[in-house]
């Protein structure tokens, strides 16, 4: 049901500008992209900014940082990367399932994101060397996490830059317009 506004393309300039706007100064906290690898570095200090890095320019590593970033609460964005440890490409089979429970949550916000921006969402297993794509189990997870988003609302922050991507990439839509559960198929993962 995702559909790219034909007007304005998914550019990475657009999205860092909008999570600038909703959360520079409120929550001390930028997007940066052009990484070679995401981290979310903490600020030091009380002056400094938090910063959410994302993958070279792609929009997409943008949307899923900014969703652990949402994910995240006040204690864990003050440590680097949210102060998890992160097992790389090569996982194996258990550390796969792992992975999987610990991004569900992430994933349907990308998922909600995706669909704010009008670009097409795809899940990330983000294990290539093995081989491993989502399980069906895991793409079952994150379609429950967004059918319950859906029903019972999304926290402020998460409302906040949703309602910025709507006003920039669908003009005219509303936050209660997207978090309508036909909108998120299961056909679509």
């Amino acid at each position: 049901m995702t559909a790219v506004a034909p007007h304005i393309p998914p550019d990475c300039q657009h999205l860092v500008a909008i999570f600038d706007r909703c959360f520079r100064r409120s929550e001390r906290t930028c997007l940066v992209g052009g990484a070679d690898e995401p981290f979310y570095r903490a600020a030091t200090g009380d002056s400094g900014f938090h910063q959410i890095e994302f993958s070279h320019d792609y929009f997409a590593s943008a949307l899923h940082e900014i969703a652990h970033w949402s994910v995240a609460g006040p204690a864990r964005r003050r440590q680097d990367d949210y102060g998890y440890w992160y097992a790389p490409d090569g996982r194996t089979a258990s550390q796969q399932a792992e992975f999987e429970r610990v991004e569900v949550k992430p994933q349907a916000l990308e998922w909600l994101f995706s669909e704010a921006a009008g670009v097409q969402f795809r899940v990330s297993a983000d294990n290539l060397a093995q081989g491993l794509g989502p399980s069906e189990t895991f793409k079952d997870a994150i379609h429950n996490e967004v059918m319950r988003l859906c029903r019972e609302g999304v926290s402020d922050r998460v409302a906040t830059f949703c309602r910025a991507l709507l006003a920039f990439y669908r003009p005219g839509t509303e936050l209660a317009s997207l978090l309508q559960s036909e909108r998120f198929a299961r056909s679509s993962l």
